[in-house]
């Protein structure tokens, strides 16, 4: 595990008005698992998209050297052909296909010009297993959710002849036991295969478990190269050492104190039942009853497939599921939540953990974005006001750190991090009184991780009620004052954060329907 498999040099990337990567360096051996960190906006994918040939040989200066070699890649496939295999943070897949059809889109298994959908679906069936995914080859992707859909993904890289695996992000959708299981798939690779993986994350416990030399990218430039062997506990001594080249400086604390005092009841569900919105004998919320009040941060946590997403989501005006009953109390008065637009005006609000597919336009702009869920806030006689939009947007624009030229700047164009303020600014203009946060830092660096925090902590001051879901325990239980868990759609423990331990609250979340 000595020689070089890459050799990155001087790698120096411009976009328009901006030097996304300036000078970058990398070097990655052969049968190791080299990690990546930094912020959102450091240029960690976009090194990636250099190596890959997403962004192609000519629009960049530096050498790419793959096993000795000089190479200019042109596109994916070039870098295929070479058995590097890029999985990105944004999910490439086709709702409508199959997983099977999804898999091997591209690379389809067929015999005289004709497609061998016995060899398809059998061989997808092989490759979901090794990812430890217990689908049926033939159900449409679009059917699975946002975790599991990332493990056809992985399933779709193993398909190809890989010798350099690129994970942007692999864990961001994944809860704690199916990340353990992804990563021990990497190992594997490693270990039984010799197949070499570069994993960008920005859970940084994962990179001192599995990483063998970690690379940090602040502002653009390599930082440092660090060798990470000497086991678990050594890699997690390294962390404090990893954020400070990340963010520039020392992070005492991963999460900002709280001094609130907590007020009357905001929010109260009670008996709330949903149904799966195809299947209707599946049952995904049963009975569920909770409370919020103002000034309190309350916690829901629960394993993937436990109904946390389909809790909040049919709450919110019933935006997922059929067959929904139960009751909603807004300050101790039914809330009609029949619809978005009436759940948004009883004063709840919901920032998906699909940014990309729920929470935002990406083709619109910062300021369209920021507007979009209370535009009669922003207009007069039906009209919008294009001037006190703009107001509106750079408001948010410097409240929430938001990192971009000018709020007529594409959301598309921003960071994960960045984007992810853009979605709550979207909503905290709504003005709600209870804010229901799903998944509130997926795909989110330590640093944005700790603004975000921050502005939790800050709008719980202010009196509102938050309801907080995070499938990463030491979030939950470093923000609740008070976390529910949920198993099989029903609450199953509620906890004061005082009382919190992960494993007492792992035993809750694995409890079996009696």
């Amino acid at each position: 595990m000595n020689d070089s498999i890459l050799e990155m040099r001087s790698i120096t990337k411009r976009f328009p008005g901006v030097t996304a990567l300036q000078d970058v360096s990398l070097s990655v051996r052969e049968g190791e698992i080299h990690g990546i960190c930094g912020e959102n906006g450091a240029g960690k994918s976009t090194l990636m998209k250099v190596l890959s040939g997403v962004e192609p040989a000519g629009t960049y200066d530096g050498e790419i050297h793959f096993r000795g070699r000089p190479m200019s890649f042109h596109s994916i496939s070039d870098s295929e052909a070479e058995g590097i295999v890029i999985i990105h943070q944004e999910l490439a897949l086709v709702p409508h296909l199959t997983i099977a059809e999804n898999i091997f889109l591209g690379n389809e298994r067929s015999r005289g010009g004709v497609i061998s959908w016995g060899e398809t679906n059998a061989e997808a069936l092989r490759l979901l297993r090794r990812v430890g995914l217990d689908e049926n080859p033939v159900t449409p992707v679009g059917q699975l959710g946002v975790g599991k859909q990332q493990l056809v993904e992985i399933a779709k890289a193993l398909s190809k002849n890989v010798s350099l695996l690129i994970l942007d992000e692999p864990t961001a959708a994944l809860n704690d036991d199916d990340s353990e299981h992804l990563l021990g798939l990497i190992r594997g690779l490693r270990d039984e295969q010799g197949v070499t993986s570069i994993i960008i994350s920005h859970k940084l416990g994962e990179i001192a478990e599995i990483a063998d030399t970690t690379t940090v990218i602040r502002d653009g430039s390599t930082i440092e190269t660090i060798d990470m062997h000497g086991g678990a506990a050594a890699g997690r001594a390294l962390i404090p050492r990893i954020i400070k080249g990340m963010v520039g400086r020392d992070m005492d604390s991963m999460f900002p104190e709280r001094s609130v005092e907590i007020g009357e009841e905001v929010l109260r569900i009670e008996d709330w039942h949903v149904t799966h919105p195809t299947q209707p004998d599946r049952t995904l919320v049963d009975g569920v009853s909770l409370t919020a009040r103002a000034g309190e941060v309350v916690g829901i946590a629960g394993l993937m497939g436990a109904g946390r997403t389909e809790l909040a989501m049919s709450v919110f005006g019933r935006s997922y599921g059929r067959e929904i009953s139960g009751k909603v109390f807004m300050h101790g008065r039914p809330a009609n939540v029949r619809g978005v637009a009436d759940a948004i005006g009883s004063g709840i609000a919901y920032v998906s953990e699909d940014r990309k597919r729920y929470g935002l336009n990406l083709i619109q702009d910062v300021r369209r974005n920021i507007s979009a869920a209370a535009l009669g806030k922003v207009s007069r006689t039906g009209w919008i006001d294009g001037n006190q939009e703009i107001s509106v947007a750079e408001r948010y624009r410097k409240s929430l750190n938001i990192k971009t030229p000018t709020v007529l700047s594409r959301v598309g164009q921003l960071s994960g991090g960045n984007q992810q303020k853009v979605a709550l600014s979207k909503w905290l203009f709504t003005e709600p009184d209870v804010l229901i946060l799903d998944e509130p830092t997926r795909g989110v660096d330590v640093g944005a991780k700790y603004e975000i925090y921050t502005l939790i902590n800050e709008l719980a001051e202010q009196g509102k009620a938050i309801v907080v879901i995070s499938s990463e325990l030491p979030e939950v239980m470093g923000l609740a004052d008070r976390i529910y868990t949920l198993s099989a759609g029903r609450i199953t423990g509620e906890v004061s954060a005082a009382d919190a331990t992960q494993e007492h609250l792992m035993e809750l979340m694995t409890m079996e329907r009696e």
